[in-house]
């Protein structure tokens, strides 16, 4: 049966723990597939995720539910259950269900005890999980519910990641007639592992999972996530790096992939795109003078900016191969005498107490200078036009107050500072054991003078509220040239693929589910400004020197020529769209509906 004859007799619920919530990578994969989703499903579509009190309400409005959902809604009510039907406010305005898990349940301890009793499955003594099962409880009283309302409808349930699957076992156990989809983007225990394991994939096939997620102090997760695997009609994962980590740690399978796309805004001019990149490069500078001029100056037009992104797990994401391939970098920059400047920003998010003063204070003096300089411009335009209209030859120094002049000279003096400008911005609580840190005093990044590779390492991550930039992560991003994620553990990395659809070039590597897609299905005449670090069979060494050649390369790249990369770049995105990745949600829907009907009739 084709998609078109499901959608016509068939609702599609797509849960996840990220739904208005934003925690992760998750959030961006349902986010921006929603706007497709509810242009092929219309009302038969609805994202189900937990409410909370302190988020949800910035994304999330209110609204009265019809039809059969107001009847499921009003039922769970009367039951005593907080659920809220309403809006995402992101584009085509999905309809949205959240379910509050906080606060006394009730019915939540019987439940707890009777899914251990069923499910062998027990439930330990933490905050998250308590949520987890507050939200399994409530959605497999959803769909119960819903069983009874849906009247000649059939029901696709497609369940995101562990914390959303735990109803999954009970409604699998009452036999309900929905056909159940699991999509996990990372394994619980992979991702523990892997961030102890150097050796990770090679190791895989000899880890014992019980033994491993005891060791780690994860069993209920690990027992969760397997449970909604083997429940699942259709069990799916975001690529082929991770369907070899399901085989071994979850012991089923995916039976097809998903990988993850973005809705990308293509620009009818290609100038347009262009125009955006100078834009934030223009606000970029501005920092980096903040930072740095007070100490020392460097010519901004023969300057480069890259940067890494993500969650701070400093082997997983590649941070080590990054920093070190820096260092060598430099090195070789500082043995050609080039007249380059490259400076790395490493944004993630670590304990922090707050921005260093003297970094605030230097973009504060900034914005203060600024602000002198408009004045004095705007007192110097008037004047020189009043001059010239009097035909009168204007004297330089007449056309600026004393005032201003003496506050010039200020400026000039207090601006100058006799250190080295540091290379983090916010006082890390863990100074001293923090691995970002100790590698780059290890290899000499400190940003002395003559280094040509300068380092800012920004512990938190960007946003349009940030007193630094100004501006949120996507402008960050569209003002820098090269993106450098080397990734060992990484499902699929959503930051490659993001600089790639705002123009802008990026390393990658093979054992992220995202350069493993590319690698495989496109040719690499496909790929333009996308390097694949190969990190599998490779050693630290060198996928180093590699990393650090390709970026040597990079550089002594001429202005013309990064442009010309930019187009290909942001022209290959396309391919990346949702229009097009998201087929294959629609194949694992039909897999789903035939493998329910299938085994139900049976």
């Amino acid at each position: 049966m084709s998609l078109s004859k499901i959608k016509s007799n068939t609702l599609l619920f797509e849960i996840a723990w990220e739904v208005c919530l934003q925690l992760g990578g998750i959030y961006t994969v349902i986010r921006t597939k929603a706007p497709r989703m509810v242009r092929k499903w219309d009302k038969k579509y609805c994202l189900l995720g937990p409410y909370d009190s302190n988020k949800s309400q910035a994304e999330f409005k209110q609204a009265k539910p019809e039809g059969r959902l107001a009847k499921v809604i009003g039922e769970m009510h009367n039951r005593g259950f907080d659920v809220r039907y309403g809006n995402w406010l992101c584009s085509e305005r999905p309809q949205t269900i959240l379910f509050n898990t906080q606060g006394n349940l009730p019915g939540i301890e019987d439940y707890k005890y009777h899914y251990w009793q069923a499910n062998h499955i027990e439930i330990t003594d933490d905050s998250l999980l308590n949520d987890v099962m507050a939200l399994g409880f409530m959605l497999d009283t959803f769909f119960s519910i819903l069983s009874e309302e849906k009247g000649d409808k059939t029901v696709i349930a497609h369940f995101h990641e562990w914390m959303a699957a735990a109803a999954i076992p009970e409604m699998r156990r009452k036999n309900l007639p929905i056909s159940i989809v699991f999509t996990t983007h990372a394994t619980m225990l992979g991702r523990y592992l892997a961030m102890n394991d150097d050796n990770f994939y090679q190791n895989l096939p000899n880890y014992d999972w019980h033994k491993e997620a005891s060791h780690f102090n994860i069993q209920s997760q690990v027992r969760l996530e397997r449970a909604g695997a083997h429940g699942a009609h259709i069990f799916t994962t975001v690529s082929d790096i991770t369907a070899i980590e399901c085989k071994h740690l979850l012991e089923r399978e995916p039976d097809m992939l998903v990988p993850n796309g973005l809705n990308i805004e293509r620009f009818l001019a290609l100038h347009e795109f262009q125009n955006l990149h100078r834009m934030y490069k223009s606000k970029l500078h501005e920092f980096v003078m903040g930072h740095f001029f007070p100490s020392y100056t460097f010519d901004l037009d023969k300057t480069l900016y890259f940067f890494s992104s993500g969650r701070f797990e400093y082997t997983n994401k590649g941070f080590d191969v990054t920093l070190e391939a820096l260092a060598r970098l430099n090195y070789k920059m500082q043995q050609e005498n080039s007249d380059r400047t490259v400076v790395f920003f490493l944004i993630t998010r670590q304990p922090v107490y707050s921005i260093l003063a003297d970094v605030l204070s230097r973009r504060a003096m900034m914005e203060t200078m600024r602000k002198a300089c408009d004045e004095i411009s705007e007192q110097i335009q008037e004047r020189l036009f009043a001059s010239i209209a009097q035909g009168v030859y204007p004297r330089v120094d007449k056309l600026v107050d004393d005032y201003w002049q003496l506050r010039l000279r200020q400026f000039i003096h207090e601006w100058k500072v006799d250190a080295w400008p540091s290379i983090v911005t916010h006082e890390v609580v863990d100074n001293q054991n923090d691995a970002v840190l100790h590698k780059l005093r290890e290899c000499g990044l400190l940003n002395q003078e003559e280094n040509r590779v300068k380092v800012v390492y920004h512990p938190d991550f960007i946003s349009g509220n940030n007193p630094l930039f100004d501006m949120d992560y996507d402008q960050f991003v569209r003002g820098c040239h090269l993106g450098v994620f080397p990734s060992t553990y990484e499902p699929w990395g959503y930051t490659p693929l993001e600089c790639i659809a705002r123009g802008v070039p990026a390393v990658t590597s093979d054992l992220a589910g995202f350069g493993s897609y590319v690698s495989t299905h496109l040719e690499e005449q496909d790929r333009p400004g996308l390097f694949i670090s190969r990190r599998s069979g490779n050693s630290y060494d060198t996928a180093v020197n590699e990393l650090s050649d390709f970026m040597l390369d990079f550089i002594k790249q001429g202005r013309r020529n990064r442009i010309d990369l930019r187009n290909s770049v942001e022209s290959s995105s396309v391919r990346f769209d949702w229009a097009h990745m998201g087929k294959n949600y629609d194949e694992a829907h039909e897999k789903a509906y035939r493998a329910f009907h299938r085994d139900y009739e049976a």
